[in-house]
């Protein structure tokens, strides 16, 4: 078995392999410490993943001088597990903000909800399904993010993705039915 400091030079190398040896010598130690940090175990694996990835889209950064593989390692997975909690504490800000909102009022059924359910519809299926399933998973479920990766086996950074652009998709489709984005009420936003 190599040492850490050949593996370092395997790894600055591009060689595949390192990065395997890497995970296996010292994911359990990136993984603890994510888990200790976020206090949450399928963030601290996505923490895991996410500190394996940046070390190996950063390896030309990497100084056995500065430090030890562990500990280049360690720092990257305290700031991606940083990363995650000020992400985390956005979404509680925004999830208390539209909490304390009044509820809409429910308008009866007019024929322009009517045109904008169809849109809206329309739209969705015009989505790859991965996207769609994620936003009516979001919308019609009323599940997180973390549910929704949960439900589908998806990282909760794709479910993120795949809403995010999803949501593009039907923006830029309510533009281009003449509607400025904003312009809608909330309640027609809305996709239920």
């Amino acid at each position: 078995m190599s040492s850490d400091d050949e593996l370092a030079e395997r790894l600055r190398a591009s060689d595949e392999t390192a990065l395997r040896l890497a995970y296996d010598r010292h994911g359990a130690a990136v993984l603890y410490l994510a888990q200790r940090l976020l206090s949450n175990r399928a963030d601290a694996e996505d923490v895991t993943q996410m500190t394996f990835v940046a070390a190996w889209n950063g390896r030309d950064g990497y100084d056995p001088e500065r430090g030890t593989l562990l500990g280049w390692l360690l720092g990257i997975a305290r700031r991606k597990a940083a990363d995650r909690m000020r992400s985390a504490a956005r979404e509680q800000r925004a999830t208390e903000a539209v909490q304390a909102r009044p509820a809409p009022v429910e308008a009866g059924e007019t024929p322009e909800r009517t045109v904008d359910r169809l849109v809206v519809a329309d739209e969705l299926a015009r989505l790859p399904t991965d996207q769609r399933r994620t936003l009516e998973l979001a919308f019609f479920d009323d599940l997180t993010h973390p549910q929704i990766a949960t439900v589908t086996g998806l990282p909760l950074g794709t479910v993120k993705s795949h809403i995010r652009r999803g949501m593009a998709a039907l923006r830029r489709r309510w533009e281009v039915d003449g509607a400025p984005s904003g312009s809608r009420s909330a309640d027609r936003t809305r996709l239920r």
